[in-house]
């Protein structure tokens, strides 16, 4: 079984850091110095790096500590990420420390957005870089709004009881915005009041669950009427489909 660790990095980054007997997996290194004193803290190498998208803040270590360990590293296999050793498709199997990974496409955040799934265990884990957050998504940098609704459809048919690891501390804002968009969800309030006693505390919101997700997040929730009326509301017109009312929001959620 893997220990999971979040590597705290830049203003609200996680690395998270998977250890399994002594070998260690990383997942979006964009510092390699955070990951080098962990390791140096543990007495470990690094045997694995995997990387969700090009932005430079999930990137930005790979070089430094591909100089320093015979490390693999797992990512988008277009060929614009330098030092990707072993490029990753759509539905694509991979085994880290011996246990199953399979990627799918999440674009919308950016085109070449992957995320990483493993049933581990009878603890389902999802990697899913910058595509969902706890209480929201990306924002859509590259992708449109019905790319972004088809990834997130994706990772929501996963097992209810899957671990979901976003790459960002979003969590508190995220859900503000949530509560403008749905103000009458109960689980959201409940959410909202356990976030901001962990938040006073500087605690990792993370991770969360693609069960407590469809409950709190309005960009899963498009097709909730509450969730719809507000989109139409902020757009001033109709919305005929679950794509629209993400795109309304996700606007709204840029200028919030």
């Amino acid at each position: 079984m893997f220990e999971i660790f979040a590597l705290r990095a830049f203003s609200d980054n996680y690395i998270w850091t998977l250890i399994k007997e002594d070998e260690v997996t990383v997942i979006d290194p964009g510092d390699s110095n955070v990951v080098l004193d962990f390791l140096d803290k543990k007495q470990l190498s690094l045997t694995n790096i995997i990387i969700t998208h090009h932005h430079f803040d999930h990137t930005g270590g790979i070089n430094d500590l591909k100089k320093l360990f015979e490390c693999k590293v797992f990512g988008p296999g277009a060929g614009h990420i330098e030092g990707i050793t072993d490029p990753i498709n759509n539905n694509q199997k991979f085994f880290i420390s011996g246990e199953e990974f399979v990627a799918y496409t999440t674009p919308g955040h950016t085109l070449d957005h992957l995320s990483y799934f493993s049933f581990h265990q009878n603890e389902p884990l999802l990697f899913c870089g910058d595509t969902l957050f706890s209480g929201g998504c990306g924002r859509l940098f590259e992708g449109t709004p019905d790319q972004m609704h088809n990834s997130l459809s994706k990772l929501a048919a996963l097992p209810k009881h899957t671990k979901v690891f976003c790459t960002h501390e979003y969590t508190q804002s995220n859900l503000k915005f949530a509560i403008e968009v749905e103000p009458n969800n109960i689980a959201l309030k409940k959410k909202i009041e356990s976030v901001n006693l962990l938040r006073k505390k500087d605690k990792q919101t993370l991770p969360s669950t693609i069960e407590l997700e469809l409950q709190i997040n309005p960009f899963l929730r498009c097709s909730e009427p509450e969730v719809i009326k507000s989109a139409e509301k902020y757009s001033g017109s109709q919305l005929s489909s679950p794509s629209e009312v993400l795109g309304s929001i996700r606007d709204w959620k840029d200028n919030f």
